[in-house]
């Protein structure tokens, strides 16, 4: 049973009716925290977990630090680039991407490079992909392709046999259902740029591609993991402000379209918080379902059909420098349970003890379904054993195992869901003093430097806000 850690009363840490109350301690919610209390706000975050960083926090467990799942910091944007910087101060690696993805029984570079091109596909299915992808771009040419699916998008701008081979199965893996069923929109949006002329000269000419994140050859990464980010800006807020972990959010009042307060809930404890902005990046499903007087029908019905997948990270710590030289390892077929793994100690050597390692494996699920009620030592039995099967490990080479389950870790794109997504938007658009930032918060694929770009711009935007207000 997780333990609780009793907090200050949250109205000794925030003069009541005089502060902006963010919910959620994720990159988005200390980033506008951070913002705001260096421009002298009155700040107050709430964390329903033990920890901040949300996703992108770092687990220590017996000398093993690890992400849950591997997270790589990269960002076009100068403005996020100079915040986190500043924020690590120079205790930071860059990292050489090395990623594999594994299948056939195979290793193929990803992305991909001129061997696995033509002999890893062989030659055959080089040209089958190469004639595929012509057809497509044939046919594109004389009209304008109808995407409404991921498979949609793809074959039109890879051709059929490249779907097969490196989206099907293992987005279906990822999201838990078919490719028609999941909306382009994500797909788009995380490989924008991206084409299959793009690919194959990143393949064949090895361009850095640093303009696109998919094909990215370097990455800066904290020296004690990714969670460096989230704790150095808890840090800078709690110098004049509070973070409050362990306490959750279980209900929000408002009237007239305007939040009032907000109750908190920490170690069995009761509060009532208020405050004149408020700020969330929880899931924007449980937002809705917090609010009192309750939100209309039509809105908790629209909240209702917004998924999310869930994740279970299970780490095998072993008695051994090192196993691997990559960063990631991707894992399509199905006759694999996880999908993912990495080598925190790839990505810095002061994520493990000396002469030890450890390789974090991701499964994805469902909140309920048979992967997410497996119990632990089942978890980690099975990920022992493949990994062992493919050569990795020996299990005489096991140490410990851990498993952390992680519920709403990405926002699921079905088909269809803009239709519901715009509809709560339009509703919460109507409050004055309510803010959503995040990956969760606003229901968006957002990588980390977007997170935190939406907290940082939000909080801008009460600045100026209250700037006006004073100016009148």
């Amino acid at each position: 049973m997780q333990s609780c850690s009793k907090t200050i009363q949250p109205e000794k840490a925030l003069k009541r009716d005089d502060g902006i109350v963010i919910l959620g301690g994720g990159l988005a919610g200390l980033s506008a925290g951070f913002v705001l209390a260096r421009a002298g706000r009155p700040v107050m975050v709430f964390e329903s977990d033990p920890v901040v960083g949300g996703l992108s926090k770092t687990v220590v467990r017996d000398e093993f630090r690890f992400d849950l799942g591997g997270h790589r910091f990269i960002t076009k944007s100068r403005k996020i680039e100079h915040f986190v910087n500043e924020l690590l101060d120079g205790e930071f690696n860059a990292v050489s991407r090395k990623s594999k993805i594994y299948m056939r029984q195979k290793f193929f570079d990803y992305p991909l490079t001129p061997s696995n091109a033509v002999f890893g596909l062989g030659v055959s299915t080089t040209l089958k992909v190469l004639y595929d992808y012509g057809k497509e771009k044939f046919r594109n040419f004389f009209r304008a392709p109808v995407n409404v699916s991921l498979e949609d998008w793809v074959v039109s701008n890879f051709g059929r046999t490249m779907f097969n081979l490196y989206f099907k199965e293992y987005s279906e893996k990822v999201w838990g259902i078919e490719c028609g069923q999941i909306s382009q929109e994500w797909l788009a949006q995380r490989i924008k740029g991206l084409s299959m002329w793009t690919a194959v000269k990143n393949a064949f000419f090895k361009f850095s591609g640093k303009d696109i994140d998919t094909l990215a050859d370097t990455f800066i990464y904290p020296r004690t993991g990714i969670g460096q980010i989230s704790e150095n800006m808890k840090h800078e807020i709690e110098k004049q402000n509070s973070v409050l972990t362990d306490t959750g959010i279980t209900q929000i009042k408002h009237r007239d379209f305007v939040i009032e307060n907000v109750t908190a809930r920490n170690c069995g404890q009761v509060y009532s918080v208020k405050g004149r902005e408020f700020v969330s990046s929880i899931p924007l499903t449980r937002l809705i379902q917090m609010f009192m007087p309750s939100a209309p029908d039509d809105i908790l019905e629209a909240a209702s059909r917004l998924k999310y997948r869930d994740l279970i990270i299970v780490v095998t710590m072993l008695d051994r420098e090192k196993v691997t030289d990559l960063t990631w390892l991707y894992f399509p077929e199905q006759d694999i349970p996880f999908g993912r793994i990495h080598e925190p100690k790839n990505w810095s050597p002061d994520m493990a003890p000396k002469g030890k390692t450890h390789i974090v494996s991701e499964y994805f699920c469902f909140e309920g379904d048979r992967i997410w009620n497996s119990g632990d030592e089942g978890l980690c039995s099975t990920t022992i054993e493949h990994l062992e099967k493919m050569g990795f490990i020996r299990r005489s080479y096991v140490i410990g195992s851990y498993v952390v389950r992680v519920p709403r870790a990405y926002p699921l794109f079905e088909v269809g869901y803009t239709e519901h997504y715009d509809r709560i938007l339009e509703y919460l658009g109507n409050f004055s003093n309510l803010h959503i930032i995040g990956r969760s918060g606003m229901f968006r694929y957002y990588n980390m430097d977007h997170a935190m770009e939406s907290g940082i711009d939000t909080a801008e935007s009460i600045l100026k806000k209250e700037d006006k207000k004073i100016k009148r």
